[in-house]
Formats: C-alpha cells, sequence, structure tokens
C-alpha cells in the first residue's frame, strides 16, 4: 500500500519561492546573445538543473513553473529583461518550455539516484558514484528537454530546418556541460549541509507501513 503523499510546509514554500527567485536572477546575468537568432547564453541553465537537483521533482516543477507564471504575467525576468507570453512565440521560447521540464525531469532522476546510493547494504560504495549519476541525469534532462524543446522551438518559430537548428543549439553544449558540473557540485553541498533538503522526502515517500 502506497504511503500518503507528504504536504508541503512553510519550507517547501519559502525553498520554491527562493529557487523561482534564484531562476530570475540567473536569466539577466551576463546573457550573451549566440548566433543570428540572438538566443542568448545565460546562467538560467544551472539555475534550473540545480533547482531540480536540490527540490525534487514537485518542488522543482513548482519553482520553476512560479518563475515562469510570473514572466508571463507581465514581470521582466526573462532573459534580456523580457516578459509577457510573447517570448514563447520568439526563438527562444522552446528552450523556455524546457527549462519547466528538464527541472522537473532531473529532480525526478535525483530523487531515483538518492534513493539506490543512501541505503542499505553498499551505500558507501554507491554514493562514490552520487556525483557521476547526478551529472548523467542532469546532462540527460537537458540533453532530451531543454535542448529538445529549443531546437523545436527554433524550427516552429524561426522556420530552420532540423540540420540548422540543431547547428544553431550546438554553441550552448559546452557552457551547458560546465554549468551542470557546477550545478551537481552545489547540489551535494546542499544536501550535505542539509540532509532533509530532500534526501527525507525520499525516504519517506519510498518507506512502507
Amino acid at each position: 500500500m502506497a504511503p500518503a503523499a507528504r504536504r508541503w510546509d512553510a519550507t517547501d514554500l519559502a525553498l520554491v519561492a527562493v529557487f523561482a527567485a534564484l531562476v530570475a536572477a540567473s536569466a539577466l546575468v551576463a546573457a550573451i546573445p549566440v548566433g543570428g537568432l540572438g538566443v542568448p547564453i545565460t546562467l538560467q541553465t544551472l539555475a534550473v538543473i540545480l533547482t531540480g537537483l536540490a527540490l525534487g521533482p514537485a518542488r522543482a516543477f513548482a519553482a520553476v513553473g512560479l518563475y515562469l507564471l510570473l514572466g508571463f504575467a507581465g514581470l521582466p525576468i526573462f532573459s534580456g529583461g523580457r516578459a509577457g507570453l510573447g517570448v514563447l512565440a520568439g526563438p527562444s521560447g522552446g528552450y523556455i518550455i524546457g527549462f519547466l521540464l528538464g527541472a522537473t525531469a532531473v529532480g525526478a532522476l535525483t530523487a531515483v539516484v538518492l534513493r539506490r546510493t543512501s541505503a542499505g547494504t553498499g551505500a558507501g560504495r554507491r554514493g562514490t558514484l552520487r556525483p557521476v549519476l547526478l551529472f548523467c541525469a542532469a546532462m540527460a534532462a537537458s540533453i532530451v528537454f531543454i535542448h529538445g524543446l529549443g531546437i523545436l522551438g527554433m524550427m516552429v518559430n524561426a522556420k530552420l530546418s532540423l540540420a540548422a537548428a540543431f547547428l544553431a543549439d550546438l554553441p550552448f553544449y559546452p557552457g551547458d556541460i560546465i554549468k551542470n558540473v557546477l550545478a551537481v557540485i552545489i547540489a551535494l553541498a546542499l544536501h550535505r549541509a542539509f540532509p532533509d533538503l530532500l534526501l527525507r522526502r525520499v525516504r519517506r515517500g519510498t518507506a512502507r507501513p
């Protein structure tokens, strides 16, 4: 019998708000336009992936979803100080939707990794694999959702072919690899400093009555 879902408390809501603010702030720092389409390189993918790694799927979805809702409502918190639903019609529109799905996906994969590496026989040995597994989770979510939807957005909004959109997306990979490494390092430090940040939730979610 599955356990009842744990209700969110004030700490959960505060974390959602803090990480939504982090994603918003990261969109406005050092935005560097790339290529003729002007899709910028920002620290946003770092913040989005870190949100999933730190909070797990539900709270990461809520945090990035809150950021998007505030931006769609008119706050100038998208890259370049943009706001409103019109950003979805631009060449970076696919990346914006990809942030929501990417954060949720890496959050779900993180919960699995923590569950598999935190308890039972051989936990110490498996724990040494945790950074590698979390990096793989971050890259998988980035490639499938953020880059995948980014390419689709350029095909739809900028009328590029698949090959052209793929080539336009390639310059973002080196930076995203570095940012995913940093996100994993920061997330591991957060989990060490605050063991209940996600690990307790994972344990409770897999407990048997």
